[in-house]
């Protein structure tokens, strides 16, 4: 058996977390897997000397990929995208394997033109259309499948994703970031279904006491979207929050444990998720969660987390207020916690997906 794998989002956010989780694990079970992508990005991976590198590196979404992708995608068993942008020409592949995280385009949570959600319902449609086996991340993502796309249920396979295991272990690894003594932390990129505005509004409205103490750390991309949220910069200067805010920007995998594992509360305020992991890395570094109770994030988090409706700065304002301030007894919010941890583990994930790609063979 052939498998094919387009792997440029290797390094994406995530979707890398996803890619370098599963895929050095289902290598096995093929005689031979290709993968697309760029290969000075792909040689530094412990496992590329177990695969065939093919140079791809059309942008994403582009119409370039879909016009490369008959010519670059040689003949196999299966071709896996592990997004929503399947071929729409013929490719030489007898089956069709597509990973859907989510369908925010078409949910219309963030802001887009009106020809690139056109596109989307495209590439979606076709992808359902096309695929013999459809991975998806969360029973909330299968009903979001179910209620923008024509897809027929039995393709659907539901496969939670897991959490490393370092973010269980206490490190006592030095980062060479400088981070303040006492810090709320936020964990994400800034697009506008992120929602980090609401964060925003809710820190600049708590008590001087409460900011002098705890500061507000952002960790991710800020710059490259698309759809980047515009009205941050403008908020945190209009009220002198710079100096109590700091945006990391990107941050390595292996420093992430230690800057959760530090931080006296993660707040997650997105507005809609496929997933939601950063709750689950929270969790596993034993930090208290405070997270929006929209889409797949009360699945995910369980009874672990504390939720507040993600249009209500206010609620959020006192939820923090609440744990920083009063205090509360977290006994069962942490033991809520390991029995939430124990359902999503990358051996699970690994399991369904070797199931998922053995069904269709």
């Amino acid at each position: 058996m052939k498998l094919v794998i387009d792997i440029r989002l290797i390094n994406a956010s995530g979707i890398g977390t996803y890619l370098k989780n599963i895929v050095p694990s289902i290598l096995d079970i093929f005689d031979q897997v290709i993968v697309l992508g760029n290969t000075k990005e792909i040689s530094r991976f412990h496992w590329n000397n177990r695969v065939e590198i093919i140079e791809f590196n059309a942008k994403i979404y582009s119409l370039k990929e879909q016009i490369l992708y008959p010519i670059v995608v040689p003949k196999c068993d299966i071709f896996w995208a592990p997004h929503f942008n399947v071929p729409l020409l013929p490719i030489k592949a007898q089956k069709i394997v597509t990973t859907i995280h989510d369908l925010n385009h078409l949910a219309g949570v963030s802001p887009i033109s009106m020809v690139k959600k056109k596109y989307a319902e495209l590439l979606f449609q076709n992808a359902v259309k096309k695929a013999n086996l459809i991975f998806t991340v969360s029973e909330f993502s299968k009903k979001e499948l179910l209620k923008y796309t024509s897809v027929f249920p039995n393709k659907i396979k539901v496969v939670y994703c897991g959490v490393n295991k370092y973010f269980f272990q206490n490190t006592i690894n030095d980062t060479d970031l400088k981070l303040p003594s006492n810090y709320i932390l936020y964990v994400g990129n800034v697009k506008p279904h992120k929602n980090l505005m609401i964060l925003l509004k809710a820190y600049c409205l708590l008590s001087k006491e409460l900011k002098s103490k705890y500061q507000l750390v952002i960790i991710g991309k800020k710059e490259g979207f698309i759809t980047r949220d515009k009205q941050i910069d403008n908020y945190i200067k209009s009220h002198n929050l710079q100096h109590q805010i700091t945006f990391t920007g990107y941050i390595d995998d292996l420093d992430l444990p230690k800057i959760y594992q530090e931080a006296s509360l993660f707040v997650f305020p997105s507005l809609y998720e496929g997933f939601g992991l950063p709750i689950l890395e929270a969790l596993a570094a034993g930090t208290m969660v405070i997270s929006s109770n929209a889409s797949s994030l009360p699945e995910i988090g369980g009874e672990a987390v504390i939720y507040f409706d993600p249009n209500d700065h206010t609620e959020l304002i006192q939820k923090i207020t609440k744990y920083l301030e009063k205090g509360t007894d977290n006994s069962f919010l942490r033991s809520q916690s390991e029995i939430q941890l124990e359902k999503f583990t990358w051996e699970k994930a690994i399991e369904n997906h070797i199931q998922g790609f053995k069904i269709i063979e």
